[in-house]
């Protein structure tokens, strides 16, 4: 890669000693094995955590109700910000209360008590034409409280 279009800071930050730096993030073991986390524009604080979507998202795709997941981080007063996840359901599901209990109950089996999915929407995921979700967009309607969503501390 030569550089971005008519952007050198964008340029410069990327290329910044030598290297291309993708935005990729990973951790390598002390067996020297690596494991990807996400993107460095997708990961976000949770009452000082640092959370990875990639993470939420692939414990949620472990359930059979859940054909696609993305997280993106929600508002809260106490935490600044949680996991919130739009799940587009599979075959046989139906969105609603009874379904977003299982899908709690799910990722607090799974994941930590910090990294658990908090808030929930059924819907469709906007993607580019490559397929690739667009987090932005829904991030966006996060921000504007768009679509029905499930809170946690409600279905219990």
């Amino acid at each position: 890669m030569t550089g971005y279009h008519g952007d050198p800071e964008r340029t410069a930050r990327a290329m910044a000693g030598g290297y291309y730096r993708t935005g990729d993030i990973g951790s390598r073991d002390a067996d020297g094995y690596i494991t990807y986390i996400g993107r460095s524009d997708d990961v976000f604080k949770a009452s000082d955590y640092k959370i990875s979507p990639f993470e939420l998202e692939s414990a949620l795709l472990e359930h059979e109700a859940v054909a696609e997941a993305a997280v993106v981080p929600a508002p809260d007063p106490l935490r600044l910000a949680v996991p919130k996840a739009y799940v587009v359901l599979a075959e046989g599901w139906e969105p609603g209360p009874d379904t977003a209990k299982v899908l709690f109950a799910h990722s607090r089996s799974v994941l930590a008590p910090y990294k658990r999915i908090r808030k929930l929407e059924f819907a469709e995921l906007p993607k580019t034409v490559s397929g690739k979700i667009r987090r932005i967009e829904l991030r966006e309607a996060t921000a504007r409280g768009a679509g029905t969503e499930f809170d946690e501390g409600d279905l219990r």
